[in-house]
């Protein structure tokens, strides 16, 4: 069985009215990532948010059609307002001489 780990996020996805009639599978919302110090980072679009591995109080059962396929011990939390990957280039200003 595999083991699978739950994000939790703190806020809204919006999907463009665009791509509303796409199926929820055919989206990648970010990516996640691990640091040496055991440090989570997620990153969708210019948004990046750390976070850390937390146990569940109780292990959750992942099915399919009645199946169990993984179970979920541990979360990833995130709980701070995330940090904009884009920043205003320096404008360069001339001296007057």
């Amino acid at each position: 069985m595999v083991e699978w780990a739950l994000l939790e996020l703190q806020g809204i996805l919006e999907i463009q009215p665009s791509a509303q009639h796409l199926p929820l599978n055919a989206f990648s919302i970010g990516s996640l990532c691990r640091s040496q110090q055991e440090k989570y980072y997620f990153t969708s679009g210019y948004h990046e948010l750390e976070g850390k591995k937390v146990s569940l109080k109780k292990p959750m059962l992942k099915t399919s059609e009645l199946k169990a396929i993984g179970i979920i011990r541990h979360k990833i939390l995130f709980k701070t307002r995330p940090k904009a990957l884009i920043s205003k280039s320096e404008s360069k200003t001339k001296e007057l001489k």
